[in-house]
């Protein structure tokens, strides 16, 4: 019954990719496009703040509700520092990874691969994750 919906992508079996109502939608397409990694015309800044604003947020959650400290009075201020934690080991990730894959500092087609859009781009990391998970 699903052989008919799912094809090679492009008819060309040898791309290794599926063709399938899911991934082959417009409305897949242009999730997939307001997306702040592939949206048009952000700075490496705000492309940073805006996905550190969306990890903070939901970072924060699991820690307060279901850390051990939950139902104690410092219940929240614990999952907050222990999300700025996990906040800094994430950006700390980001650093290893900018100064492993662009230290040379080439310059590139793309605007996030280079060191000074990579570093602009954890720092926006950095402070939008923070200040939603304080928030």
């Amino acid at each position: 019954f699903m052989a008919n919906f799912i094809k090679p992508y492009n008819d060309d079996p040898f791309v290794g990719h599926l063709a399938t109502p899911i991934t082959s939608s417009s409305l897949t397409r242009a999730l997939l496009k307001n997306l702040p990694a592939y949206r048009f015309g952000l700075t490496p800044l705000l492309r940073g703040l805006e996905i550190g604003l969306a990890h903070g947020y939901f970072l924060i959650g699991p820690f307060a509700k279901l850390g051990p400290l939950r139902n104690s009075d410092i219940g929240l201020l614990a999952g907050f520092l222990s999300t700025v934690g996990l906040i800094l080991i994430l950006t700390l990730g980001l650093t290893i990874y900018g100064a492993a894959s662009f230290g040379q500092d080439k310059s590139s087609g793309n605007e996030l691969q280079t060191k000074k859009s990579w570093d602009q781009f954890k720092g926006g990391f950095f402070v939008g994750a923070c200040g939603s998970a304080g928030f």
